[in-house]
């Protein structure tokens, strides 16, 4: 089968590998009907996440019909049409039992690569270095999904493909994000970055009940698409002095009642703090830009509430003092997706958000390296481009 896979850093490739099988009877196999980059997927084409190794097949965020089953699947069938959650739960460990299946204790097989480094483990992850597990992702024609009957979700008829692709990555995480602000009717949130995950937040933050949801970035159509889509203000952080000083001016001098920060290690911003970033980052002494971050700290009012989507390594310079004396709750995670996916699917089917507006291109397969490159530079207004193999 075809597949795009990673070479080297910004190497990806188009080729042929084989076919994924069944490997355990509680195993899938799909034909992806749809699969799309995720800006995490930035973090090692770009060298910064390490244990990639040439040849691995990626890609995360993907739905498609199921053509082969296990003997021991009994939730789905030949033929339907499921939507996945990029990280894979097992379903019986005390963590996915309490709705944390990012921190599932069964599916990373590489455990021993992420111990030294987080003290523990993580859930394996499709398409996402080897410390994640190793697994092939899907950015290929099939892929294999471990633990079908916690991991496959059935789309709902009325729902196109492109309605339910993003409820396997960009969408869970995004609602997560405001789920973890505990929002109140009345409350302010403000959300750096409107790609894909951040306007997913910023929709979902409004569908909790905020009053006011405040958007920030630099992309001229990626600020009117959160005005548009998910009902936001907008601040273009490059043009203003200050971006703090804005979100204290929108919000009366006191903040926002909660933060969330959807851009994560490869943040772009201006001035000192920026350079400073980029400068240790190329020479190898520290893995993050967080200049998101420490503005949606700063930001924050007091008692508030910092939810972190992007995903990092090792930040220098992270404020905790600040954290500390403004009285913050700062909640984290990767993405709980089997907890969300069906409660979006609703939303879904019912009209209350379609995430198709994400889906801005659509390439083939074998256009992948060309998509990503569109991705990674944010050409041509992308947000995301969908691979069809």
């Amino acid at each position: 089968m075809r597949a795009l896979c990673w070479h080297d850093v910004n190497d990806l490739r188009v080729q042929s590998v084989p076919e994924p099988e069944l490997v355990n009877p509680r195993d899938v196999i799909l034909r992806v009907t749809m699969t799309v980059p995720c800006g995490s997927d930035l973090h090692f084409i770009d060298g910064y996440l390490p244990t990639m190794r040439e040849g691995d097949v990626i890609g995360h965020e993907f739905m498609g019909e199921v053509v082969e089953t296990g003997r021991k699947v009994e939730s789905v069938a030949e033929g339907d049409r499921v939507v996945v959650p990029s990280f894979i739960g097992c379903g019986r460990c005390g963590y996915c039992q309490d709705d944390l299946w990012s921190l599932c204790d069964n599916t990373n097989p590489n455990a021993a690569l992420q111990e030294p480094i987080l003290g523990d483990t993580t859930a394996g992850i499709y398409g996402y270095t080897h410390a994640f597990g190793g697994y092939a992702g899907s950015h290929a024609e099939y892929v294999r999904v471990p633990h079908a009957d916690e991991n496959c979700f059935a789309v709902p008829d009325e729902l196109d493909d492109e309605q339910a692709l993003f409820a396997s990555d960009a969408w869970p995480t995004g609602y997560m994000g405001a789920d973890f602000c505990d929002i109140e009717d009345g409350d302010t949130v403000a959300v750096w970055g409107c790609g894909a995950v951040g306007l997913m937040a910023q929709h979902s933050a409004a569908l909790m009940g905020a009053e006011r949801v405040i958007g920030i970035d630099r992309f001229p159509e990626r600020l009117r698409i959160a005005e548009s889509e998910a009902g936001s203000e907008t601040i273009d952080y490059t043009a203003v002095d200050s971006v703090v000083d804005t979100v204290h001016e929108l919000t009366g001098g006191r903040g926002p009642d909660a933060c969330i920060d959807a851009v994560g290690m490869e943040a772009h911003g201006i001035g000192l703090e920026y350079t400073y970033d980029r400068t240790k980052q190329s020479l190898g002494l520290h893995t993050d830009r967080g200049t998101a971050l420490r503005q949606a700290i700063r930001a924050c009012r007091k008692g508030g509430t910092l939810s972190v989507l992007g995903v990092y390594g090792l930040l220098d310079k992270f404020p905790m003092g600040v954290v500390m004396n403004k009285g913050l709750t700062v909640r984290t995670a990767q993405q709980h997706g089997q907890r969300y996916v069906p409660d979006l699917l609703e939303y879904a089917a019912e009209g209350e958000l379609d995430p198709s507006y994400l889906a801005t291109h659509e390439r083939s397969l074998e256009d992948g390296p060309e998509a990503y490159e569109m991705f990674k530079h944010k050409e041509d207004g992308c947000i995301r481009p969908v691979l069809t193999p």
